[in-house]
């Protein structure tokens, strides 16, 4: 994994690549304005992991399926779109599901095998119900968590708070400096 550092500096390159192009559009309104700069957050966010990790092809995936979406990302990665469009998981979703069914399939035998008592078994029954709800709602929140089998989700699920956590960092240093400057030129007058 990169330092954060790095991945904060790679996201403030293509962040700005992005709202460079976002300004470049003219005659948008304001809530045009606001998702071509949601947009360009979430694309720098994404490809600053180069297409490495499932939640960031699904972002950029997403953002691609309108036209404009499409013309948007192609504009910020460049020739990286092309590579990144060519990653497939179709396989890696197929092996990880076929994993999950074998040792979902392993349980139930050991399930069969053993008696336990009547309150282990609805101890385990309302466990299992509560872990199925909360990994359903990880997997609704990780862009691309829909076809992650529980061990992926949680790598991705880590790997996808960590940038977001770098998102975060440039976006307030940014204001602060956007802040500070206009300071500035408020005294100057």
């Amino acid at each position: 994994m990169r330092s954060p550092s790095s991945l904060k500096q790679e996201f403030l390159k293509k962040w700005i690549l992005g709202l460079q192009v976002c300004n470049s559009l003219k005659n948008m309104n304001v809530f045009e304005r606001k998702k071509a700069i949601k947009l360009s957050a979430d694309v720098a966010m994404a490809s600053s992991r180069n297409g490495k990790t499932c939640w960031s092809r699904a972002l950029i995936a997403n953002a691609s399926r309108n036209d404009n979406g499409k013309e948007f990302v192609e504009k910020i990665l460049g020739s990286d779109y092309e590579r990144q469009n060519k990653n497939s998981t179709m396989s890696r979703r197929t092996r990880c599901r076929k994993i999950l069914k074998r040792s979902c399939t392993t349980i139930r035998k050991a399930m069969k095998r053993s008696t336990p008592s009547r309150p282990k078994v609805l101890a385990f029954s309302v466990a299992k119900k509560m872990i199925k709800k909360r990994t359903q709602l990880l997997k609704s929140v990780v862009p691309g968590g829909e076809f992650m089998d529980e061990v992926s989700l949680i790598e991705e699920t880590l790997d996808y708070i960590i940038s977001l956590r770098a998102q975060i960092d440039v976006m307030k240093s940014f204001a602060n400096a956007t802040e500070i400057e206009n300071r500035k030129k408020d005294q100057q007058w």
